[in-house]
């Protein structure tokens, strides 16, 4: 039943994406608040699929630590949800995506609009001076920027590998970074198709404050989200974990 459940989802979500994007592909020519309406209406839209068809909820905690207005977020990567549902919550997110992604018909036309941060990994150090060059733009725009700082999906029983891509964030742009947590691996994994019934957690957890040298940011915001990550893991056993 779960195979069921889960193929009929991803079958749900890409229709639902494409019919968003097509449909409503008029507010790429109207400000950039009618696209980003787009963007969160369909996230929105997925969590409610998620629920009633895979069994998933997703639920929201530490809203006080939530900001509101220009921000630097930094969370945990284990599902291709974590793109998704912070729309829902977040009044003007903004992530940072794989240049590869822009060109991508209407899917990239919308993170065009929408002023999402591309970068162009291949490219290392320039990528990384090109990735905080905008988002300074975008910081000055009172956007709140998520970074994953592991660059990619991680499985749950993976080692965490920071990137200093939040560090050179942290420093250029001199403010606070919220840690967020999630267990959405558990639910819905970095691979495949299959989605567990359960509860899906997103944690902001309290702000790290600015000016802080980078080893002891990196070495902080580390403990932080992988603590409480780890917190909202179930506990060990032959079925806890599905990689």
């Amino acid at each position: 039943m779960t195979a069921v459940r889960s193929l009929v989802f991803v079958l749900w979500l890409y229709l639902s994406m494409a019919l968003f994007a097509v449909g409503l592909s008029p507010a790429l020519l109207l400000p950039h608040r009618y696209a980003m309406g787009v963007i969160r209406g369909w996230a929105r839209f997925c969590l409610f699929g998620l629920r009633w068809i895979a069994g998933v909820k997703v639920e929201f905690r530490g809203l006080e630590h939530r900001p509101t207005g220009a921000a630097l977020i930094a969370g945990k990567h284990q599902s291709m949800l974590d793109v998704i549902a912070p729309f829902a919550i977040l009044p003007d997110n903004c992530f940072i995506m794989k240049k590869e992604l822009r060109p991508l018909p209407f899917f990239g036309w919308f993170a065009w609009k929408t002023g999402m941060i591309a970068v162009d990994r291949s490219a290392h150090s320039k990528a990384l001076k090109e990735m905080v060059k905008q988002a300074r733009t975008r910081f000055a725009e009172g956007r709140q920027i998520l970074i994953f700082p592991e660059g990619t999906r991680t499985p749950l029983d993976a080692s965490p590998d920071y990137k200093p891509g939040i560090a050179a964030l942290y420093r250029d742009l001199d403010c606070p970074c919220v840690p967020m947590a999630t267990n959405s691996g558990v639910h819905w994994p970095a691979h495949g198709f299959r989605r567990y019934p359960g509860t899906v957690v997103y944690e902001f957890l309290p702000a790290i404050p600015a000016g802080l040298k980078r080893a002891e940011f990196m070495a902080q915001l580390e403990e932080r989200i992988e603590g409480a990550s780890g917190a909202l893991l179930p506990a060990p056993g032959p079925d806890s974990w599905r990689c």
